[in-house]
């Protein structure tokens, strides 16, 4: 079996929502599983930490689950437009990956999660391409092939699975936005387990 990562933040439980629905989109292709993992909050405050292990969902990511991929699911939820803060630390310690070529060549999808219809989904998405771009990896969006992204009402984007939670992130994920992440993790399954049986 191949590990397809599924690295994301959550806050409210939408975006990991959104991580576990990938995840079975990923599943869904033979020979690939999903490896999910999460990124501890960050403070202002020096002596707060986050115990070493969560208390419950998925464990915290290490460096090694980068070189052990074969491809990459981002998430986060949006904070003004841009990626929040935990996931952005985590990247930024990345240094050795980049020098090292870690991700090069492997393919990487985002997702994302907001209160309202216009809070920054599409930039969200944006923002967490920019330092996978700067790794070398592949993007791979969500094609309008995909019939769902032209009728949806609520989330998804062609630049990758999002979902609208509402003001008090309370609305659940709607059946459009459930088929998109799907559809988005099979697809990067697809692709990451024909570009590792090319190498």
């Amino acid at each position: 079996m191949r590990d397809v990562l599924v690295l994301y933040y959550s806050t409210h439980g939408a975006t990991r929502q959104l991580a576990q629905l990938i995840a079975r989109g990923i599943e869904s292709v033979p020979g690939v599983q999903a490896r999910l993992r999460t990124v501890p909050r960050v403070s202002a405050v020096c002596e707060a930490v986050e115990a070493a292990i969560p208390d419950s969902g998925a464990p915290y990511v290490e460096l090694r689950d980068l070189d052990e991929c074969i491809g990459l699911a981002l998430g986060s939820p949006t904070r003004f437009g841009n990626m929040a803060a935990p996931l952005k630390y985590f990247l930024d310690g990345t240094i050795s990956d980049w020098l090292g070529g870690t991700l090069a060549g492997k393919p990487a999808s985002v997702f994302t999660s907001t209160g309202s219809m216009h809070g920054g989904n599409e930039s969200t998405l944006l923002s967490m391409m920019l330092p996978l771009l700067h790794h070398g990896m592949l993007i791979v969006g969500l094609p309008y092939s995909e019939p769902v992204l032209s009728t949806t009402t609520s989330g998804g984007t062609p630049y990758g699975a999002s979902h609208v939670a509402g003001p008090e992130s309370r609305a659940p994920i709607s059946e459009a936005e459930k088929l998109l992440a799907i559809a988005q993790g099979k697809r990067l399954a697809e692709v990451a387990l024909k570009l590792a049986g090319a190498q």
